[in-house]
């Protein structure tokens, strides 16, 4: 009886470690990842409006069809990138990701405080580049540190209504990412 339960326990426990270890390969496995879907709809460093989301037939999979959304993926290679983003009248929020799609850094316009979010995304070896200015402070320039020099930044726009989509994809079609001009 213990010999049995011994061995259903070793099995329950390889089992859960073949999951496990399955779960978190998975997404450096997977072929068709956010930035590998975005790549042929979008350029590099350039803000692109995606197309309205109907069902069965989204880009990305849970996408909101009561929100616009407008993709940018970057490359910090050239230098560091300004966005920015005019803010809609419902609610915006603007993400970033890595290229294997983790997000880490995240804003919507309240946080922003502005009508428009604008900030400087660059890696780490930029930013200790950047000069420090004592008449600027942190609340002037927002400065976001990019894990990685590729990866993509998903700015998103509430129509609380059908009928005011339109206008949350004004919003984002003002926005811009591009390289920083020195």
């Amino acid at each position: 009886m213990v010999r049995t339960l011994l061995w259903i326990l070793a099995a329950v426990l390889l089992g859960g470690i073949v999951h496990l270890s399955t779960v978190l390969a998975m997404p450096q496995a997977a072929k068709q990842d956010a930035y590998s879907r975005l790549a042929p709809l979008t350029q590099v460093n350039t803000m692109v409006p995606l197309a309205a989301t109907k069902a069965g037939a989204e880009i990305m999979p849970f996408m909101d069809p009561a929100f616009a959304a407008a993709v940018c993926r970057y490359d910090l290679s050239g230098g560091p990138l300004k966005l920015i983003a005019p803010v809609s009248q419902a609610y915006t929020s603007v993400t970033f990701y890595t290229r294997r799609s983790v997000a880490f850094y995240a804003i919507n316009d309240r946080a922003a405080g502005r009508r428009t979010i604008e900030l400087d995304l660059m890696t780490a070896a930029q930013h200790a580049q950047v000069p420090e200015d004592e008449e600027v402070t942190a609340a002037d320039r927002l400065i976001i540190e990019s894990p990685t020099p590729m990866g993509l930044i998903v700015l998103r726009a509430l129509a609380p209504e059908p009928g005011l989509m339109p206008m949350a994809r004004q919003a984002l079609a003002a926005a811009t990412c591009r390289i920083q001009s020195q």
